[in-house]
């Protein structure tokens, strides 16, 4: 079996976050995050993140405001949400079933057997530069779906916001004490991995353009906090595979940008583009047209990806 097939059932409806006031939000956190392994209290600094912040140029017939708690209890971090919701517009997607499962019976109940976890991830930030310039937004989806399958905030860069012409986060939206910091935020993603990741499997991240810009960004973060990449996180990037397709006449595409390739497959725009998660959505849609296309498999992705540990950390 191939990719194609990884799109059945639904996602939980997710909300279109075009106009919304919470720019930091774990997507309906309403659990605390307990896989087996916890956090050691002296890597996470109890801490409240509450952020109302509004994008000058967004136009909005919805309202919400968001209050979220990120706390250690007795070394696990919980996490709690209270979010107030006038919205007009709901976005229901398809989610996506991974390919090549293997279905057990046990006990009246089908078991799935994945071969890996599979998040598709986007990031903005300040600059090209990843030696100079921040991360200020982070977004991913967990192909399965269900429930608390999306995760995204803003991020603190500590630093003037120079392009908010690109992605509309200015610097007032991120410089603010209830935005955290990437080194506040990486215990928190971590912990959230692990609580999606199945035991014993690697975890397959997927980008556009990743092995040139969001890749490397992720790695020179994680470094400034004196971290790690995990060693089982795998990545593939989405822009080699699109260089392989072709139009019904035969011929390459002319551009293979993110925009080019939803034009191409005639997606939707669900809310404004060069924001993380909406190009993280438009990516999941991509990813399953690139693989139905070239008929690849979750295995064979996995042997087209690469590890943290073959990228050329050295600053552009």
């Amino acid at each position: 079996m191939s990719l194609a097939a990884i799109w059945s059932g639904n996602f939980h409806q997710i909300r279109n976050s075009r106009g919304s006031k919470c720019c930091f939000k774990l997507f309906r956190l309403h659990t605390e995050f307990i896989p087996g392994k916890v956090l050691d209290a002296g890597r996470c600094n109890p801490q409240s993140f509450t952020t109302r912040s509004e994008g000058s140029t967004w136009k909005s017939q919805s309202s919400k405001s968001s209050s979220i708690n990120l706390k250690l209890h007795d070394g696990t971090v919980g996490s709690s949400t209270n979010i107030n919701t006038n919205q007009l517009q709901l976005h229901e997607f398809k989610a996506i079933q991974c390919y090549d499962l293997q279905e057990k019976i046990a006990d009246n109940k089908v078991i799935i057997d994945r071969p890996a976890t599979i998040l598709v991830f986007d990031i903005e930030t300040t600059g090209f530069s990843r030696r100079n310039e921040r991360i200020i937004e982070f977004a991913l989806r967990d192909l399965i779906g269900g429930k608390n399958s999306t995760f995204q905030t803003l991020v603190n860069p500590e630093k003037v916001v120079l392009n908010t012409d690109v992605h509309g986060i200015s610097s007032y939206m991120v410089n603010r004490p209830d935005v955290p910091r990437f080194e506040e935020l990486v215990p928190i993603l971590l912990q959230y991995v692990r609580s999606r990741q199945m035991a014993g499997k690697p975890v397959l991240w997927v980008a556009h353009n990743g092995r040139r810009f969001d890749v490397p960004f992720i790695i020179k973060e994680f470094q400034r906090c004196s971290e790690e990449v995990p060693a089982d996180w795998l990545f593939i990037d989405t822009l080699p595979l699109a260089r392989q397709l072709v139009k019904p006449d035969g011929s390459k595409l002319t551009s293979l940008s993110l925009k080019a390739l939803r034009e191409h497959y005639d997606i939707p725009l669900v809310g404004p583009a060069h924001r993380a998660m909406q190009d993280v959505t438009t990516l999941c849609y991509v990813l399953q047209r690139i693989t139905f296309d070239l008929k690849l498999t979750v295995p064979e992705l996995m042997d087209r990806a690469f590890r943290a540990s073959d990228i050329n950390t050295v600053p552009p």
